[in-house]
């Protein structure tokens, strides 16, 4: 049976009070065990066990060379189920100071940003299957700025995204 879907990931941070709080904040993640150094976060509406886990080795460490002088992750990519939760997404890493990008992939509508380590991420919502058109297959070919609002105005600001893709129809 091939592989479904990535169920965690685990990060390397500094601090791990600090990361906490920081994935708390700003995609609400909430610790579901912890222990000295260690943390564990699920995302409000995952079934995961835990989809985050941070260790934390000190205010030490060097900052990731991975994609300059090293290859590397780039980033983890979370996915949310609508253009309004995206947007209030966007919103709140503003307000960190965490967002460093957004872009139109066509078929995915991404964020991206940095955490307190400089650890990139990406939030998404994905166009459902349903929804697709030759016209927004063939647009995957480039990436152009992120507009929220026209995006919202096409879909639905409640449009289930992902579905017939990433989950069941």
């Amino acid at each position: 049976m091939p592989v479904q879907r990535l169920n965690h990931a685990v990060l390397y941070v500094r601090d791990v009070e600090r990361s906490v709080a920081f994935y708390r904040e700003a995609l609400g993640f909430e610790v579901v065990m912890g222990m000295r150094g260690a943390a564990f976060l699920q995302a409000s509406g995952s079934a995961n066990d835990h989809d985050l886990g941070l260790f934390e080795i000190g205010a030490q460490a060097a900052p990731s060379p991975a994609g300059r002088s090293a290859v590397g992750l780039y980033h983890l990519a979370w996915e949310v189920d609508t253009l309004e939760e995206l947007e209030r997404i966007a919103a709140r890493l503003t307000e960190m100071g965490a967002l460093v990008g957004a872009s139109d992939h066509s078929t995915t509508k991404a964020l991206y940003a940095k955490d307190p380590d400089g650890l990139e991420f990406e939030v998404s919502w994905l166009v459902p299957a349903a929804l697709l058109t030759e016209e927004t297959l063939r647009g995957r070919s480039r990436i152009r700025p992120l507009d929220l609002a026209a995006e919202k105005e096409r879909y639905g600001a409640h449009t289930r995204g992902g579905v017939g893709v990433s989950t069941p129809a």
